[in-house]
């Protein structure tokens, strides 16, 4: 009945008569308008999946509509066969004239394609046979699920058609040159090298162009086949008839060099982009071996191995020292220290008790605990890292939706041009015009054979997001990746981003009368059994200098405090203030380096031996190499460089001082991180 829409907020309010239109309806109208329609989570902020209506759903006259967004559903499907912009086009094409389908973006690089849908509206099989419909092989969602490798051709056929391919173009090449000095006609010579290229290493330009074809379609592969096969078809009739008078008049020569180098360079490129997709998808691989690949599960008081992928919601799991968690849950029973460094960047360990939440993939350290799963297969954190990773690889940079737009029409265009300029010059061409009208068709067609325009992008993206992912950085989007050049100010983490992300000694204190090494030997000796990172940190000192280690005896950890043990017959506890006063050591003489320590945002750990505080040991974790120099650059380049972490005021003010940053919000809880990066866009 009416539509009004608002610029400044980008939302569209429709009035309408109930049961005379869907929201469907209106989502294919702003699409079909060139705009995107968002789903009722994206556009109206804390909106619940209900639609308001102004009036009575009875009422008879129209009813205004205040949000027209129903929530969507969103699938992601491989798609094998695409080669070029075009291909993107074909296939966004075909998805979005499925019914119910309100957006589908289709991902080169990553071979995949993303479609946003009204659940109920469509069925993933629609989808399936649209894409088949448009000439390409859709994959099994299996296939497509986070962390599933992009499906290249083996790279070892590949290498030997390109070496083929070249290694021919390489010897034609250089017989043409000595033609004159060869003492036979070479060009029967040239076909027997440049035929197997022609017909086996290019045979999949072949059948990709055929697929397009049959569907009504076209691709780049379309251009290097109709080349080719132009160049190495006037050949082999040049050199079967080289006698005939229109031939042999012009001296008409053979262009074998031409077909087969265009196939070996087109080969290459290939493989440069084969081995480029599979950087991309290591940095996902080594996410996904976080995991580990079985779970302790405890079944009818029985604890059996099996597969992670077999463990469901509600399952009691078992897990002892330095065992990784193999799905999300919450303790149940035990207490222990899980390294969540991978989660969270934050290198000292989380004390975990009954009633704690823990996550896939992070490392548990000294305690054995069993936990109930809550979050299994894609609902896990480490899926849901995994898929962020992903869909920041798929997304596309606005400069690549142009690029999609423009190769969408490139192929058939460069066709027409070729044809035109094929029968220009067979026309009004100087003679032989048919050999120089076909070189200059070929011409055309082969030098705009290689779609970097429509490649180059999604690669680049893939990759710039993969080794992100790999160095800990995540990339939300590649529009976010585009617009970056436009940031006026860069938040860092401390733990694992300015510092190193693991504990180091950096200072011994001792009592009256104890030598530096003899502590260190104590507590790295009591230290071994351990498997907490500060029990590295002692280990490693104790290496670097060279001491010798004994074994402990009677080992107990005591988690969130430290460890007891025995040492060459001496009892020895280490751990903190609070340890120390349980067990009625007195830590007097060290309580004033303590303290100074302590301001510093070290950790001490108090060594005691027969009873005695013998000194102790302070721990940090340490500014990584050329963290000073980044930032400084970072500031050089105009940026404002802020510190946000977790960590204690005290700690993160001597890391900033260090490398030279002015702003801190330091003691800021993981929820409330977001809160202090809209404060600074507000």
């Amino acid at each position: 009945v009416s539509a009004a829409v608002n610029l400044a907020s980008e939302k569209a309010t429709v009035e309408y008569l109930p049961g005379a239109a869907l929201v469907s309806d209106f989502h294919e109208a702003i699409q079909g308008a060139g705009y995107t329609p968002l789903s009722l989570e994206d556009a109206v902020p804390g909106a619940t999946a209900e639609v308001e209506l102004a009036g009575a759903l009875s009422a008879p006259s129209p009813v205004p509509m205040a949000v027209v967004a129903k929530p969507t559903g969103r699938v992601t499907i491989g798609v094998r066969g695409m080669t070029c912009g075009a291909c993107v086009g074909h296939v966004e094409k075909a998805l979005a004239g499925v019914d119910g389908v309100v957006s589908a973006a289709v991902n080169l690089a990553s071979e995949k394609a993303t479609v946003e849908y009204l659940p109920g509206a469509a069925l993933v099989s629609d989808f399936h046979e649209a894409i088949q419909g448009a000439g390409y092989t859709p994959l099994s969602l299996d296939d497509a699920a986070p962390g599933a490798p992009v499906e290249v051709e083996d790279s070892r056929a590949l290498k030997l058609k390109m070496a083929v391919s070249l290694g021919a173009a390489a010897v034609i090449m250089t017989l043409m040159a000595l033609d004159p000095a060869l003492p036979f006609r070479a060009d029967f010579l040239f076909l027997a090298l440049a035929a197997p290229v022609q017909l086996w290493a290019g045979a999949g330009f072949y059948r990709s162009a055929w697929s397009a074809l049959r569907h009504g379609t076209s691709n780049m592969h379309t251009l290097i086949a109709v080349g080719t096969t132009t160049a190495f078809a006037y050949s082999t009739v040049v050199t079967f008839l080289h006698d005939l008078s229109v031939f042999s008049v012009h001296g008409a020569a053979t262009y074998f060099d031409t077909s087969t180098a265009i196939i070996g360079l087109v080969l290459v490129g290939q493989y440069l982009e084969g081995r480029a997709k599979g950087r991309a998808a290591d940095a996902i691989k080594r996410l996904m071996r976080l995991r580990p690949d079985t779970a302790r599960v405890r079944r009818d008081n029985l604890e059996v191995d099996l597969p992670v992928d077999e463990v469901t919601p509600g399952d009691i799991l078992v897990v002892r020292p330095g065992e990784r968690l193999p799905v999300d849950g919450v303790v149940v029973e035990g207490s222990s220290a899980l390294d969540e460094s991978m989660l969270t960047g934050e290198s000292m360990p989380v004390d975990k008790a009954e009633g704690s939440p823990v996550y896939g993939a992070t490392l548990n350290t000294p305690g054995a605990f069993m936990y109930r799963a809550t979050d299994v297969g894609q609902d896990a954190v480490l899926a849901q890292i995994v898929r962020l990773v992903e869909e920041a690889q798929g997304s596309k940079a606005p400069v690549q939706r142009l690029a999609d737009r423009v190769s969408a029409y490139f192929v058939p265009t460069v066709i027409a041009i070729a044809a035109l300029v094929f029968v220009l010059w067979l026309a009004l061409g100087p003679a032989p015009s048919y050999a120089n009208a076909m070189l200059a068709a070929v011409a055309v067609l082969i030098i705009a054979c290689p779609c970097a325009m429509g490649l180059a992008t999604p690669t680049a993206i893939m990759v710039g997001t993969g080794k992100g992912a790999s160095l800990g950085i995540l990339i939300r989007s590649a529009e976010a990746l585009e617009r970056a050049h436009n940031l006026d100010t860069v938040v860092l983490a401390k733990t694992g981003t300015l510092t190193i992300g693991q504990p180091a000694v950096t200072e011994i204190v001792t009592a009256d009368g104890v030598d530096e090494d003899l502590l260190l030997r104590v507590a790295a000796s009591a230290e071994q059994r351990s498997e907490h990172p500060i029990a590295f940190a002692l280990l490693d000192a104790a290496e670097a200098r060279g001491l010798e280690l004994a074994g402990p005896a009677a080992f107990e950890a005591l988690p969130g405090h430290g460890i007891a043990t025995t040492v060459d017959g001496d009892d020895v506890i280490i751990g903190n203030r609070p340890l120390m006063e349980q067990r009625g050591i007195s830590i007097e003489r060290l309580a004033t380096p303590a303290n100074e320590l302590s301001a510093q945002g070290k950790t001490p750990l108090f060594v005691a031996r027969r009873s005695t505080a013998i000194g102790l040991i302070a721990v940090a974790d340490t500014l990584r190499p050329g963290a000073a120099h980044a930032v400084r650059s970072l500031t050089d380049q105009g940026l404002h460089v802020v510190m946000l972490t977790g960590d204690n005021a005290r700690t993160a003010e001597n890391i900033a001082a260090e490398v030279g940053i002015q702003n801190v919000a330091a003691e800021v809880l993981p929820a409330d991180k977001a809160a202090v990066i809209r404060g600074l866009q507000a």
